[in-house]
């Protein structure tokens, strides 16, 4: 049953994240806002909310290298969530929330969902 649980709560995160990204993409008037539901093109999805480069989204190649990829990808995903929030019109400090368990959630919601 701790198996179902885990798998329950992790598509419901996904889809959670998927629903506050492809909002965010169009507040902002980003194009293919579908894009929030495929793994790595919801990457490029951020990088064109946040107005950078779409070959950032190589980064999460990263991940092969486990500790590298790691810190890589963690301080791409503050940089990517900073000029998203900028984005959204909402200071880009909440961006390095984005490292807290849970709290991270709340943000994106915030984010996604505020006036």
């Amino acid at each position: 049953m701790g198996d179902l649980l885990r798998i329950i709560i992790g598509l419901g995160v996904y889809v959670y994240m998927a629903i506050a990204l492809q909002t965010m993409a169009k507040k902002t008037n980003t194009k293919n806002s579908w894009l929030a539901w495929i793994p790595i093109a919801n990457v490029y999805l951020m990088t064109q909310i946040a107005g950078i480069s779409g070959w950032y989204t190589l980064t999460v190649l990263l991940l092969i290298i486990p500790l590298v990829g790691y810190i890589a990808m963690l301080g791409v995903m503050i940089w990517f969530w900073w000029k998203i929030a900028e984005a959204v019109k909402k200071p880009g400090w909440l961006g390095i929330l984005i490292i807290i368990p849970f709290v991270n959630l709340v943000v994106i919601g915030y984010l996604a969902f505020s006036k």
